[in-house]
């Protein structure tokens, strides 16, 4: 008879349940330092999940390191840590590039005598050789520079020193060892580095089963990883109960269902029928108060229904009293695993604010469903550029856009800014809109919507940017299948690429909230090459 134990070290790809594990491995190997955030972790995970590697120890992370392709003139070329990073979420990331690069490593130092850092760099190099890649490159910390700073001539000096083997370095004698070779230094990289006076080594190691000659061929194939978008253009009509507001809502969910849809969205607001049937004229909070009270049973239907249906809904949006008294409009995203999450709305409308007294949420980040990650903007919400680019930093590639106008003019708006949000982060939007009147519902007098489904202007994608759209001002079901590797193959090979062409040495955008979601002033602490000792730390 044999038996077995389980086995209490194991290394494998990063997934982002993983991600507070890893912030709190960061804490721990660099005590004093700004962390990521969540959203930041959240974004080199999705950005590119081959390339991230997690070790763990009795299910407890004691290592990690995050990689992105790249081209060559991009890890050659003089660079700091938030360029190339894009400040720490690996947007630029390319599928066509021919060279891995690494930005990150950390491992326990209470753990490092289990070569864990050798085995992250060992996965480094295996993915590598798998993918072809002409090789590794890297931004090595020097901590040893500012205790050897008056006995060199400046940090190239000290690299050639620990080459040649008359000073040692902790980190540069580590990746000798493992066979990276110096380029020289970049000097500046990351000035938050004390130890190492900002500078890095920049370090190279050549995947020996690729010809260094020969010119590379990295095409991104034309694959296919298909989704089904449904978009209900829903008719504001009287109920009689909740009851009969929900058979409304579950014939649409059931026609997408039929048709295979995997995402169904409604309109912002699409809750407000469960007023017409109130006995009497409510005042703006009187009825917030009102819809509140319906929020347990319209999660628990919403779920109901993702699991009963197999799809995933985007609940349009519903106005809600917070715990703490706050007015806010909140989507209720209901995954067909049976997983129901919230986005707010960020920015309450003038309207909203007036009538409603409704305060814009702190949080956005994307939900992980099994499509790959998606964020939802609220109407006003897209018109605003640095909300979509934060989703798809974090590696959404379809926002959903429940929206509620009036008029033509506000309709235009929220379209025209959701076509641009598609095009300058290549990815599609998906928009949701009312029709019809509600006479005895405040918010509800007239609604004017076109509801579509907006893709990229490049040449995998249809004509106009417009992968499919509603007739005006009539209630329907309007889908579409997109390709998610097209957008794949449009940052990495469009014609434009605007994702990868940010100019992050000009400009780039921090976000400030709560622990959770707190940006570190670079971006993220100490990097890449970066977090590495001997054995690993």
């Amino acid at each position: 008879m044999t038996t077995a134990t389980r086995k209490r070290l194991e290394v494998r790809t990063a997934v982002p349940s993983d991600v507070r594990g890893i912030q709190r491995l960061i804490a721990r190997v660099y005590p004093g330092m700004a962390n990521y955030s969540l959203a930041t972790l959240r974004g080199q995970i999705n950005n590119f999940p081959d390339g991230c590697f997690v070790a763990l120890y009795d299910n407890k992370v004691v290592g990690y390191c995050a990689t992105m392709r790249v081209s060559r003139s991009m890890a050659f070329s003089f660079h700091d840590w938030e360029e190339i990073t894009a400040n720490g979420f690996g947007t630029r990331h390319s599928a066509a590039g021919e060279w891995l690069y690494g930005y990150e490593m950390a491992v326990d130092p209470k753990l490092r005598g289990l070569r864990i850092g050798q085995r992250l760099y060992d996965e480094r190099k295996e993915l590598a050789e798998q993918l072809d890649l002409h090789g590794i490159v890297i931004a090595g910390r020097m901590p040893g520079y500012m205790r050897a700073k008056r006995r060199v001539d400046g940090p190239a000096d000290y690299l050639d020193k620990v080459v040649q083997g008359r000073l040692r370095d902790q980190v540069i004698s580590f990746q000798l060892k493992n066979q990276f070779e110096p380029l020289g230094v970049l000097e500046n990289y990351l000035p938050e580095d004390k130890q190492s006076d900002g500078h890095a080594a920049h370090l190279v190691w050549r995947n020996p089963y690729v010809d260094p000659d020969e010119a590379p061929e990295m095409r991104v194939p034309r694959g296919v990883e298909s989704v089904r978008l449904a978009t209900c253009q829903l008719q504001a009509r009287a109920v009689a109960d909740f009851d009969e507001f929900i058979r409304n809502i579950e014939y649409f969910v059931d026609v997408a269902a039929d048709y295979r849809s995997d995402f169904i969205i409604f309109p912002e607001l699409f809750t407000l029928p469960l007023l017409s049937f109130e006995t009497k004229k409510l005042s703006p909070l009187e009825a917030i108060d009102k819809l509140t009270a319906y929020t347990p049973r319209l999660t628990k239907e919403l779920t109901r229904m993702a699991l009963e249906y197999n799809i995933n809904i985007i609940g349009g949006s519903h106005p809600t009293r917070a715990d703490d008294g706050d007015i806010q409009n909140i989507a209720y995203v209901a995954l067909r695993d049976g997983s129901v999450h919230t986005q707010e709305k960020i920015h309450p409308t003038p309207n909203e604010a007036f009538w409603w007294n409704i305060k814009g949420g702190d949080s956005l980040d994307v939900i992980q469903t099994d499509c790959g990650p998606i964020g939802v903007l609220i109407c006003y919400d897209s018109e605003f550029p640095e909300l979509a680019r934060r989703l798809v930093d974090q590696g959404a590639r379809i926002i959903f856009v429940p929206f509620c106008t009036d008029s033509r003019l506000g309709y235009m708006r929220v379209r025209y800014c959701a076509q641009a949000r598609a095009i300058e982060n290549q990815c599609y939007v998906v928009m949701s809109g009312n029709v019809g009147n509600l006479p005895n519902v405040d918010n509800m007098d007239i609604q004017y919507a076109q509801s579509a489904i907006l893709t990229p202007c490049d040449l995998p994608f249809a004509r106009d940017g417009i992968a499919a759209e509603s007739t005006e001002n009539v209630e329907t079901l309007t889908m579409a299948d997109v390709n998610l590797a097209d957008l794949s193959w449009a940052r990495a090979e469009g014609t434009v690429r605007n994702l990868r062409d940010r100019r992050f040495d000009l400009y780039h955008i921090d976000w400030d909230s709560s622990p959770d979601h707190a940006h570190a002033p670079s971006g993220g602490p100490v990097p890449a090459g970066g977090h590495n000792a001997p054995g690993g730390g």
